[in-house]
């Protein structure tokens, strides 16, 4: 059987939402793979907002967006994600065609400095009203580290709560039939007729 990851997935879906010259968040920056993507299928008339909490992981990104000669598009902010939206545009509220959490520790860091349940769920909540009718919110949970599977849960019990007029969520499991392999988390904002 084809292994395929979650990171690969959700790539794909956000391929299918996110045009050229579109507006993005990646809540979660860390070592800025999904920055980079995302500054790929914005282009140099998109915009992607990027969060994180520690400088190592901004100056990681800032580095590989420069290298690619991505950074223009991306704006990048020492700040929690739970405060998101006071750093996207007024323009950009409710216009945002896709946004990403990578939840758990920065690879290669201290693995003690983790996403919290608190502040995730106030950011996913934030990314929601931030989205564009048919935006598309993906978060990768990772229940098998400390902390992990409160948050993992937190998410479910949100997930569990919206309201389905509004957003269809999707759960992908990992191949490997394991309690603590990750998940993924796809939630698409509705597009209201007339």
């Amino acid at each position: 059987m084809q292994r395929i990851s979650l990171l690969k997935t959700t790539h794909n879906k956000i391929k299918e939402k996110l045009p050229q010259g579109g507006l993005a968040i990646d809540a979660t920056v860390g070592n800025g793979h999904d920055t980079v993507f995302l500054a790929e299928q914005v282009g140099k008339d998109g915009v992607v907002y990027g969060f994180d909490i520690q400088q190592a992981a901004l100056d990681k990104t800032r580095m590989k967006l420069e290298q690619a000669q991505l950074a223009d598009s991306v704006r990048l902010f020492l700040a929690s994600h739970e405060n998101m939206a006071d750093y996207v545009a007024q323009e950009h509220k409710g216009c945002i065609h896709a946004a990403m959490f990578n939840l758990g520790y920065l690879p290669g860091a201290d693995k003690s400095i983790i996403t919290q349940v608190s502040t995730t769920l106030k950011a996913v909540q934030s990314s929601l009203t931030l989205l564009a009718p048919d935006g598309i919110l993906t978060i990768v949970a990772y229940p098998g580290h400390h902390g992990g599977l409160k948050e993992t849960e937190a998410m479910a019990v949100l997930f569990d709560d919206l309201d389905l007029d509004c957003f269809t969520v999707k759960v992908v499991k990992s191949s490997v039939p394991k309690a603590t392999a990750p998940l993924l988390y796809i939630i698409t904002k509705q597009v209201f007729a007339g």
